[in-house]
């Protein structure tokens, strides 16, 4: 059971990323993180701690998902342990839900890793980044995660579309944006028909594909983070206030883009009054199971 109480929260962000460990190691290389530096724009704190982002969302009455992303296979570098983001989040549980990230290429053993996550630590979903994890959704490496992670409930939020981290560097730091195509991630939808999925972002240069899975397959959902939604385009405002108004989610990509940045802009935003609130909490609250009674 959650701390959380809804009644309290103006919004739930189900995109922010826990970035530097208690004993300082960070999440990114420093030749990736400096890059997605330089991409965002991002003023400020880059590396903020768990506590500091529990203070930041508290005091905004908003709740956050907090993740972390192990691609050690793919890049070399050890992640932040999904264990203390897990432990960090329940110090603060009136506020943040702690997702986890299990690299697809640790195969069964990744698997049995995220069932002790979700039952010994309470881990409430789990982050995938196919282009710096370097694998395709649809890679049957990945398949007996997946089937742990719909067996236990629980959602799988998969970056889509281009990313910010690698950008400048040459070659990408070997970062394949195709792995980031959310037709990949049909295949999963199929293959795991009661598997909750999060498409994050804007999908860019996947903008109709990703809202084609999401309209067809029922439990597949859409987040917002990663852009300012001044930069929407314009089929995802459409179908945000219309067919999909029930499964689209507010997210901001915290740190690098703020969740007060990110507000201000999508209170400018063409969507209809009562859409509004299903985009800033009640859709999240749903899928997230927080408004179970």
């Amino acid at each position: 059971m959650t701390s959380i109480n809804l009644d309290d929260l103006v919004a739930i962000d189900v995109h922010t990323h826990a970035e530097i460990s208690a004993d300082g190691h960070h999440s990114l290389s420093p030749e990736l993180s400096a890059a997605s530096t330089r991409y965002f724009k991002v003023h400020g704190t880059r590396e903020p701690t768990i506590a500091e982002m529990a203070a930041h969302y508290r005091e905004r009455r908003i709740a956050a998902v907090v993740f972390t992303v192990d691609a050690e296979t793919a890049t070399g570098h050890p992640p932040i342990p999904n264990e203390e983001v897990a432990a960090a989040c329940a110090e603060h549980a009136d506020i943040l839900i702690p997702f986890a990230s299990v690299d697809p290429w640790r195969g069964r053993a990744g698997a049995r890793r995220a069932r002790r996550l979700v039952e010994e630590h309470g881990v409430r979903g789990f982050k995938f980044h196919p282009s710096i994890q370097g694998f395709a959704p649809n890679d049957p490496i990945a398949y007996p995660l997946y089937e742990v992670i719909e067996e236990l409930g629980v959602p799988a939020l998969f970056h889509t579309g281009q990313t910010g981290i690698g950008a400048g560097v040459p070659g990408g730091g070997g970062i394949r944006l195709k792995y980031s195509d959310p037709m990949l991630v049909d295949d999963v939808a199929v293959d795991f028909p009661e598997l909750r999925i999060i498409l994050a972002h804007p999908s860019f240069p996947w903008q109709d594909e990703a809202l084609a899975v999401a309209t067809h397959k029922p439990y597949v959902h859409i987040d917002l983070s990663g852009w300012s939604p001044k930069y929407f385009p314009p089929q995802l405002v459409r179908y945000a206030n219309t067919l999909l108004k029930d499964k689209v989610l507010f997210g901001s990509d915290y740190p690098v883009i703020s969740p007060d940045r990110w507000l201000a802009d999508f209170e400018q935003l063409d969507i209809k009054p009562d859409v509004r609130p299903l985009i800033l909490k009640d859709n999240a609250a749903r899928l997230l199971g927080l408004d179970a009674k």
